[in-house]
């Protein structure tokens, strides 16, 4: 992560979410169990803010995301965005779907991993948020739906027609985008979009225990892993060969490798300072 920091202080309260820091993890939960976490234009704009602003501090080695009560999120806020978008003109809607695709964008581009806990629901835009986290740990009776198409919109929304097929397949992303049909947690395990499924109640507890995993690891190996993997999906294999030579060759100078090689050869458990 760059060592330079602008004029802007780190945000102190974030009105749409709870965020919460601790050992390198910060846990973001949407917070409107009433409306099973539906988000809304500031949860967005929140999401869109924090995950640009993260990134430059440069003491976050893990992202969690996570739902208060009892599911993920619901998606889109029927009244508050699905009515306020009918009476908005092309601009504005232009500007609101390109700042939920934005979301997409900067957990896929972060310079950490993100780790969605999944309990209950995961529909709509909190299935995609689901989808573009690097690991999704997923309750036995949560469900996904990416039902875009059955209030009238494409299923390629926020990313979600790039990355499904990339993850579970083409044949599975079109059935689950096109139709938008509900997808049970051991479906959704057997087709490859499921990281760890666990019994229910528990998928808090799993992500913060892979979370404090990560944020204990090589947070740099990390980083590149990441960056590598996002890159390398549209790359042919030349490239990606060169790539990963350059990145591999970059990480040979670091602090972490030579601390590998230390604690190898002192027979102790390296001290990884993700540099």
């Amino acid at each position: 992560m760059s060592p330079y920091r602008g004029s802007a202080g780190r945000t102190e309260e974030w009105r749409h979410l709870r965020v919460e820091r601790a050992d390198g993890v910060v846990t973001v939960t949407l917070d409107r169990p009433d409306k099973l976490n539906a988000l809304t234009f500031g949860a967005y704009a929140d999401l869109r803010d924090l995950l640009t602003e993260l990134p430059h501090h440069g003491d976050t080695r893990v992202l969690v995301l996570a739902g208060a009560g009892r599911g993920f999120c619901s998606g889109g806020d029927v009244d508050e965005i699905i009515g306020a978008t009918l009476a908005m003109g092309a601009g504005q809607l232009l500007d609101f779907t390109r700042m939920t695709g934005q979301v997409v964008r900067a957990i896929r581009e972060a310079p950490f991993p993100v780790v969605a806990a999944v309990h209950g629901v995961a529909a709509g835009a909190g299935s995609v948020i689901a989808l573009a986290s690097d690991f999704r740990i997923v309750e036995r009776s949560a469900r996904f739906a990416f039902l875009f198409t059955k209030v009238g919109l494409a299923g390629a929304d926020m990313g979600a027609a790039y990355l499904l097929p990339r993850i579970v397949g083409l044949g599975h992303a079109t059935r689950l985008l096109m139709l938008g049909d509900t997808l049970p947690a051991a479906e959704a395990d057997r087709i490859g979009l499921v990281s760890e499924l666990v019994d229910d109640g528990q998928a808090d507890a799993s992500a913060a225990a892979l979370a404090k995993r990560l944020a204990t690891g090589p947070a740099l190996a990390h980083a590149q892993t990441k960056a590598l993997l996002t890159a390398e999906l549209d790359m042919p294999l030349a490239a990606a060969v060169e790539m990963d030579a350059a990145t591999q060759a970059l990480l040979m100078t670091s602090e972490d490798y030579a601390e590998f090689h230390a604690a190898f050869t002192g027979r102790r458990t390296p001290n990884w300072k993700g540099r």
